[in-house]
């Protein structure tokens, strides 16, 4: 070993890191002029006999063969172009893979004016527990990606500035938008318009609350707007998080499209009258008392099919039915659209008229009693032929700062009670101050 390659041998050795020195032959062959421990280790390859070995040794032979096309790229770059190089390579040991961030510095000769690359020195930086770090990082977000854009409900993140960063297939699917569309967009712009102006406020609320997650307004609906226009009724759990001093938030928005509809349903159908359609006893109250709420007129009519079980003998149970689905039909035709035509039950039926006194309820009803008597609306019989009946009337009116309804309805049935004594198929009224006699006056 020469004296130079013996002293370029001693300073590699005191560097703690992985360390050589790298020449060219002659002949174009790259050859480790002097390399230390660290660098056996690194590559693999390891010192003969006492720890000493004869330099300069072959590049190939202490580097892999999966590791030398990438090397031998970067030092000959190294050498024609004088210009550092940096490469990271990973060596699979018998201890497992240790990756290494190399680092190529050529040394120039100047003669005669011009410099020459004589040498380059590698120096290695062990860089495996960051690479597993990566790593774990990469399959981390590689499963909540997968996690995201596999998940049922819609997750939209958005930054500081409410401008979204996060938009999963869900989201895609809910809103009709692609992902490439929306990021960096404002969240605002999938609210209808009505939402928008208040939103940010909101946003800011829970920004400023120690509260770290919440459900968006349980009580009310909540609604988004699809590409299209359309509405769509969703429920949204939202959470915050502190990313290197700014906040994010993030929404898992669910589709409640069905539930809503059921709900609209059942609601409806807890106020409707299953055989006519018609509203039921129940949504029937809740419109007069609102009414009476209010210092409005209100008028209430009160109706009874006359003699309704004999059509039920004479043309079966069937055609009963029928009857009471046509004087559905007909008296909702004849009210008005603030006006409530609905079932009591049985053959009973009442409707509300705000806004109209005593003598127009009168008049209106003996409209209704006079269309039903001559049949004079159009329905395809089931039976082939038109089924007779009439009905009795009863109409009482609100008295002035009155608010109790069952007084109203006790006086519309009362008149009914009158129309029926009086020889049915008649319209009769009941006044106030009759209702409200003493029970015992003589």
């Amino acid at each position: 070993m020469s004296n130079r390659i013996r002293q370029l041998q001693e300073f590699v050795d005191g560097i703690a890191a992985s360390v050589a020195i790298i020449g060219r032959e002659e002949t174009g062959e790259l050859v480790v002029s002097a390399c230390n421990e660290h660098f056996f280790e690194m590559t693999g390859g390891r010192r003969g006999g006492t720890g000493t070995r004869n330099f300069p040794i072959a590049l190939d032979t202490l580097i892999p063969s999966y590791a030398r096309l990438d090397l031998r790229k970067k030092l000959q770059e190294c050498f024609s172009t004088g210009v550092a190089q940096e490469l990271e390579q990973a060596y699979d040991l018998r201890e497992g893979t240790l990756w290494w961030r190399l680092s190529l510095k050529p040394f120039r000769h100047v003669a005669g004016g011009d410099s020459t690359v004589l040498e380059i020195l590698i120096t290695g930086l062990d860089i495996t527990s960051k690479m597993l770090l990566t790593h774990e990082l990469e399959v981390s977000t590689s499963r909540f990606r997968s996690v995201v854009n596999a998940a049922y409900d819609a997750i939209i993140t958005i930054d500081q500035t409410h401008n979204i960063t996060l938009f999963n297939r869900a989201a895609q699917n809910l809103f009709g938008y692609d992902s490439s569309e929306m990021l960096g967009k404002p969240l605002v712009s999938l609210l209808p318009e009505a939402y928008r102006a208040n939103h940010s406020a909101h946003i800011h609320q829970f920004a400023r609350s120690p509260v770290h997650s919440r459900q968006m307004d349980e009580r009310n609906r909540i609604y988004g707007q699809h590409r299209d226009g359309s509405l769509l009724p969703v429920e949204i759990a939202i959470s915050k998080i502190n990313v290197d001093g700014l906040l994010e938030f993030t929404a898992v928005i669910r589709d409640i499209s069905d539930r809503v509809r059921l709900m609209d349903l059942l609601q409806k159908e807890a106020g409707t009258d299953a055989l006519t359609g018609l509203p039921n006893r129940r949504e029937f109250l809740d419109v007069v008392e609102n009414v009476l709420r209010t210092d409005d007129a209100l008028s209430v009519v009160m109706l009874d099919i006359d003699f309704f079980k004999k059509v039920n003998d004479t043309h079966g149970h069937d055609a009963g039915d029928e009857v009471l689905r046509v004087l559905a039909k007909v008296g909702t035709a004849a009210s008005r659209n603030m006006d409530v035509f609905a079932r009591w039950g049985g053959e009973e039926f009442v409707v509300a008229m705000p806004g109209t006194d005593l003598e127009r309820a009168r008049t209106r009803a003996e409209m209704l009693r006079a269309t039903i008597e001559k049949q004079e609306f159009s329905h395809s019989w089931s039976t082939g032929k038109a089924i007779p009946f009439t009905v009795s009337i009863g109409v009482a009116t609100r008295a002035q700062d009155e608010h109790d309804v069952d007084a109203i309805l006790k006086r519309a049935d009362q008149a009914l009670y009158k129309a029926k004594e009086g020889g049915r198929n008649r319209v009769e009224t009941e006044q106030v101050h009759r209702a409200l006699e003493p029970s015992g006056a003589g």
